[in-house]
């Protein structure tokens, strides 16, 4: 990474920071540290592809989410250049909204490439 102070949970957390951050410029900085420049993000109702397609795609989520924040609730497990983790979405009251997990896959310097996202517990099997 070209940050060497960012670690794999740093670089997570702060994608999900992003996520809820309603300021744009803020946003787009935190987006530009963690972020590979092609980078995709898949969630199941959209996607988001480039720095500024990610970024829109996130704005669009705080629009149907607004005061909305996302917390990594799990540790990440990693190996081979791809994570995966489980996050909630919180109402500016605390309560939680959406739980999902996430599966990341991680560029050379360490910067996210991609992300599947999953809304919702896994289903009984």
């Amino acid at each position: 990474m070209n940050d060497t102070t960012l670690t794999i949970d740093a670089v997570i957390d702060t994608n999900l920071t992003a996520y809820g951050n309603p300021d744009a410029t803020s946003r787009q900085q935190q987006l530009a540290r963690v972020w590979a420049a092609d980078g995709k993000l898949i969630d199941p109702p959209i996607d988001g592809a480039g720095l500024d397609g990610i970024d829109q795609m996130m704005a669009a989520v705080q629009g149907q989410f607004p005061g909305h924040t996302f917390r990594r609730t799990s540790g990440i497990d990693a190996h081979h250049g791809v994570a995966r983790y489980s996050w909630e979405l919180l109402g500016p009251e605390g309560n939680v909204a959406l739980v999902g997990l996430d599966v990341a896959e991680l560029a050379e310097d360490g910067k996210l490439a991609r992300i599947v996202g999953f809304m919702g517990d896994l289903p009984a099997a």
